[in-house]
C-alpha cells in the first residue's frame, strides 16, 4: 500500500493526502503544542524530508513565521525542487517572539521575494495568506487576492489562497481563490460548511490541525489518530492532510493510518 496523490480542486497540481508542516523545523517558541521540543539537527530534518519522500510525500508547508523553516528547507531540498509541492504563506512575520501581520501589497509581495531567497526557488506553487482571524477584512478591505494574482502574473508563485479561520472567510477565499485551508478534527466541525463548498465548486481543501495541535488525547477513542484520519477523509472535497510531526515513527503512523481510511472509504462509495 502506498500513500496516492490526488489533483489539489482545479489546480494542476499532484499532491500527496497527507504533506508534512514544517514549524517544528524552524520553531519551538510560541506554540501550541503540549509538550515542549527540541528543533531538529540538520541530518535529524534531512532524514525526516527523505523518510516523507520515500512514504511517497511530495507536499511540503512552510511560512515566514516559522522561525528560520524556509530557510532551512531552502538548503535541504537542494536539487530536490521538482520532487514537491510547496506551500508556502504571506502575511505573518514572527519577530521578537510574536506574530506580527501585514495585508498590504507591498508587504505580501515583499514576503513572498523574501521568501523565494530563502527557499531558493524561482516559484512558490501554492501561496496561502496567513490570516489573523479577520478573514473578511483580509479578502475585501486588503484586496489581497488581487496582489496574489499580480504576483501570479509575474511568475512568482503557481496558485494562491488562504488559512482561513472564519466560515465567512473561508467561503469568500473559495468565491476569489485556488485553495482554501481550514482546521477540521473530530472535536471541531465549524469549517465543514467550507469543505462541502469547495466540493461543490471542485475548490481545493488542505486540512489543518487534524489532531487539535497535538492534543490528539482529547479524541476520545482507542485509536485517536485512525479516529481523527477517518473522520477527516469522511469529508467529500478534502484534498491533503498537513501534519507537523518531527517524529519518523509517528509519520510512518499517520502514513499507514490514512492510507486504511482511504482505502476503507473508497470501498464504502
Amino acid at each position: 500500500m502506498t500513500l496516492l496523490k490526488r489533483k489539489l480542486g482545479q489546480t494542476d497540481l499532484l499532491i500527496s493526502a497527507l504533506g508534512l508542516g514544517t514549524v517544528k523545523l524552524g520553531r519551538n517558541t510560541d506554540v501550541k503544542y503540549p509538550n515542549s521540543f527540541n528543533i531538529p539537527t540538520d541530518q535529524e530534518a534531512a532524514d525526516l524530508l527523505a523518510l516523507a519522500k520515500e512514504l511517497n510525500i511530495n507536499l511540503v508547508d512552510t511560512a515566514p513565521s516559522y522561525g528560520n523553516s524556509e530557510q532551512r528547507l531552502g538548503k535541504l531540498l537542494k536539487n530536490q525542487r521538482h520532487d514537491w509541492v510547496i506551500v508556502g504563506k504571506a502575511g505573518e512575520n514572527y519577530e521578537h517572539q510574536q506574530s506580527i501581520y501585514n495585508f498590504n501589497r507591498d508587504a505580501v509581495l515583499n514576503s513572498i521575494k523574501h521568501s523565494l531567497q530563502n527557499l531558493n526557488t524561482d516559484y512558490i506553487d501554492l501561496l496561502l495568506i496567513h490570516s489573523d482571524g479577520n478573514d473578511e477584512r483580509i479578502i475585501m478591505h486588503d484586496e489581497v487576492f488581487n496582489t496574489l494574482a499580480d504576483a501570479k502574473q509575474q511568475g512568482l508563485i503557481r496558485y494562491y489562497g488562504m488559512s482561513t479561520k472564519t466560515v465567512a472567510g473561508g467561503l469568500l477565499t473559495l468565491q476569489h481563490s485556488d485553495v482554501a485551508m481550514v482546521m477540521c478534527n473530530p472535536n471541531y466541525n465549524e469549517e465543514n460548511a467550507v469543505i462541502a463548498s469547495a466540493h461543490k465548486s471542485n475548490k481545493g481543501i488542505l486540512i489543518k490541525k487534524a489532531f487539535g495541535s497535538g492534543h490528539v488525547n482529547k479524541i476520545v477513542s482507542e485509536n485517536p489518530i485512525q479516529a481523527c484520519m477517518d473522520y477527516i477523509w469522511q469529508q467529500a472535497g478534502v484534498n491533503s492532510i498537513v501534519l507537523g510531526t518531527i517524529n519518523p515513527e509517528h509519520l510512518k503512523q499517520n502514513v499507514a493510518c490514512a492510507i486504511q481510511s482511504l482505502n476503507s472509504f473508497s470501498q464504502q462509495t
